[in-house]
């Protein structure tokens, strides 16, 4: 794995909201309550993946420290530049 992001748990928080929020906007998810933050983690990784966002990793890299670390890197992408969680 790469070297873990400074902030990379409120940046994975971060990322997880907006491509929900996303999701649920375009009526593709609906999300309980008890569904577990390893599935959202899932959810969000694919949805990306499918919608060209990202590159999958490689069959012998996937993995949920992985899937995090990616969408964390993701979400670095998509804030502006003087947000918080990149200082």
């Amino acid at each position: 794995m790469t070297k873990k992001l400074k902030n990379e748990t409120a940046l994975l928080r971060e990322a997880l909201q907006m491509i929900m929020d996303d999701a649920v906007r375009r009526g593709i998810v609906e999300f309980e309550a008890t569904d577990s933050h390893e599935l959202k983690i899932e959810y969000a990784y694919r949805l990306l993946v499918h919608d060209k966002e990202i590159i999958p990793l490689p069959n012998d890299q996937v993995s949920l420290p992985n899937k995090k670390h990616r969408l964390a890197m993701w979400v670095t992408h998509k804030l502006p530049p003087d947000h918080e969680l990149l200082k």
